[in-house]
């Protein structure tokens, strides 16, 4: 067996071959991408929200304010980068930066503006005001991702109070959410709202579905329901629902349906049913378009 000793010598010869003792030469990579990915992002152009769009192809405005930030700080997009422009209203505008200055950015339209239609409508309602740990956070990301028009904070007796400073936050995840998925309508977070103020709601709605242990299977209700794009999607607190407000809600004309036999926290059940009524009417507007 080689002692430490007789392996030392040979380590040292090594180290003296001409290819370690050689310079060698580093290639510096700048951190600004090549010229032919620069106006690139993923999903086409980098999409930035704005109040106000350019009227027609040619018009001006000025982007500013945490936009125009994430812009040139963060991108870091120069004069002529070309990116577009949506009001979460269903329109869209491709330009480019025109000229920029130190609080904003002069942004040309070289398009007419486009305006697209919303296509299913489906309203959340969900008593997360007592989550915690970010999953409140998670659930509206995630609803704004699959396309839900809107969230409702439910308050009930389980679930009373959601804080103003969480609200503030949560419409901050879903401009976030909306650019990052590249919808066009900014899904709407709606004030909180109490049992009493949805019944209406419901008794107006043509479908609503609450989210009821050991009902009918979700899947099972849709088979035998007439394909709808919009409805209500009301799910309890942690802890459930009373059984009076599950009974004024169902006596308004909501269908209950259950979602297998686990337990699920207030935002798995809520992404699973919006994700199959998502599913559930975008098939049949593929297949009757």
């Amino acid at each position: 067996m080689q002692t430490l000793g007789t392996l030392r010598p040979r380590f040292t010869e090594l180290l003296k071959r001409p290819w370690l003792t050689k310079p060698f030469n580093l290639r510096a990579f700048s951190s600004t991408p090549p010229a032919a990915y620069t106006n690139q992002s993923r999903g086409g152009l980098p999409r930035f929200f704005s109040e106000t769009l350019p009227s027609s192809k040619g018009g001006v405005i000025r982007v500013q304010g945490d936009e125009f930030w994430h812009m040139t700080k963060v991108l870091r997009l120069k004069t002529d980068d070309r990116i577009e422009l949506f009001n979460g209203k269903g329109g869209l505008v491709e330009g480019c930066i025109q000229n920029i200055d130190r609080t904003a950015i002069d942004f040309v339209a070289l398009e007419e503006p486009k305006l697209v239609l919303p296509q299913s409508q489906w309203h959340v309602f969900a008593a997360f005001g007592s989550l915690k740990g970010g999953r409140a956070d998670w659930l509206v990301e995630k609803c704004t991702e699959l396309g839900a028009t809107s969230v409702t904070p439910l308050l009930t007796e389980r679930s009373s109070v959601i804080a103003d400073n969480r609200v503030e936050r949560l419409q901050r995840v879903i401009l976030a959410a909306t650019k990052q998925c590249q919808r066009l309508h900014e899904m709407k977070l709606n004030h909180p709202m109490k049992i009493d103020n949805l019944v209406p709601l419901v008794a107006k709605s043509k479908l609503s579905f609450i989210a009821i242990a050991e009902a009918t299977p979700l899947v099972g209700a849709l088979t035998s329901t007439r394909t709808e794009s919009s409805g209500l999607i009301i799910v309890g607190p942690e802890g459930d629902f009373t059984e009076k407000e599950v009974n004024m809600i169902i006596e308004a004309g909501s269908t209950a349906v259950g979602l297998g036999p686990h337990r699920l926290r207030v935002e798995t059940a809520t992404i699973a049913i919006l994700a199959t009524l998502m599913l559930w009417s975008d098939s049949q507007q593929i297949t009757n378009p």
